[in-house]
């Protein structure tokens, strides 16, 4: 069996960050998203394949240097070319001629992977992993599981009507012959942005289980306020070698990179991210993420992300996104 993280998508819904930054290298709290992923897999002593894009191809090559991995990069620079993860996925497949261990780069989880890949070696079937949102509306934004058991009867992506609150959380095990499956799907099928498409083909075509996951947390990091609900369960604290003021207050957890400079009466934290060379004077951080190079003056930020190398004076940032090299100033 080989393992493979797919994280080649562009992720728009994360734009401006995402159009300079892959979404699986986005930081929660020190550590990158896609590390979450990385290490359940790594315990279990397989191959491990990252799928990514060419854009992004040196950030994840910096990534992976201490790493275990074999990077496979697919031809591609914008949303507009890109194969889609079926597609790639069947790209890889073709070169493996062995059972696959799938994962999405961009999901985050707190329960471990054990049982689950524990449960498919003892069935040898495609298996793939639910979770329970609770939610009909909010499993309307998903791919939804229809269950007799634990065999997936059918698979919708994305319905009007739920069958159930079970939703797929792109994590996948498939047997050699339904990888085979895999590329002949792709041969006839038009719809290859999304597996769930191709599990919902694969229903209809052989014997799908689910594994049903009931304990911990799961996030689609798929928008801002998902990035920052996982940012927040996650994150542990880690303080560079920085520049504080006895009158600035660090309220934990937080991250501050190297050289950055925090002045005056500032207030950093709870879950807030800073970058390197960040310079952070008389301002209010708390639950946000700001890149390197940013400079902050007399602004309260909250629930925001901002980009690299930033300047703000004079004011007040909630639930906003600000892309990188802004200006911006009021008064």
């Amino acid at each position: 069996m080989k393992a493979v993280i797919m994280a080649g998508g562009y992720a728009t819904r994360l734009w401006p960050i995402t159009k300079t930054k892959a979404k699986p290298l986005l930081p929660i709290g020190k550590k990158k998203i896609i590390d979450y992923i990385y290490e359940k897999v790594k315990k279990f002593s397989i191959p491990i394949i990252v799928s990514t894009n060419k854009r992004f191809e040196n950030d994840f090559k910096e990534w992976a240097e201490d790493k275990d991995i074999e990077l496979i990069v697919e031809e591609t620079t914008k949303e507009e070319e890109k194969l889609g993860a079926v597609r790639a996925l069947a790209e890889i497949a073709k070169g493996i001629e062995d059972e696959m261990f799938v994962l999405a780069g961009d999901n985050l989880f707190s329960f471990t992977l054990d049982e689950f890949y524990g449960h498919y070696k003892q069935l040898k079937k495609p298996l793939t992993a639910l979770y329970d949102v609770g939610d009909v509306e909010l499993a309307k934004r998903y791919g939804v599981a229809e269950l007799d058991g634990q065999r997936i009867l059918k698979f919708y992506e994305k319905p009007e009507k739920p069958p159930s609150t079970l939703v797929g959380i792109g994590i996948y095990a498939f047997p050699k012959y339904a990888v085979d499956m895999l590329i002949d799907y792709v041969k006839i099928n038009q719809k290859h942005d999304n597996l769930g498409d191709f599990l919902s083909w694969l229903c209809e075509n052989t014997e799908v289980y689910g594994f049903s996951f009931s304990n911990g947390n799961w996030y689609d990091v798929g928008n801002p306020d998902s990035y920052i609900e996982a940012f927040k369960f996650f994150m542990e604290s880690y303080i560079g070698n920085v520049e504080i003021d006895r009158v600035a207050k660090v309220i934990e957890p937080v991250v501050i990179e190297d050289n950055t400079k925090i002045k005056g009466r500032s207030i950093i934290g709870p879950f807030a991210y800073i970058g390197k060379n960040c310079e952070i004077e008389n301002s209010d951080i708390s639950d946000s993420v700001i890149f390197n190079g940013v400079i902050l003056k007399k602004t309260k930020v909250w629930r925001s992300i901002i980009d690299e190398k930033c300047e703000i004076w004079n004011l007040e940032l909630s639930s906003s996104i600000i892309g990188g090299h802004a200006k911006i100033q009021r008064g």
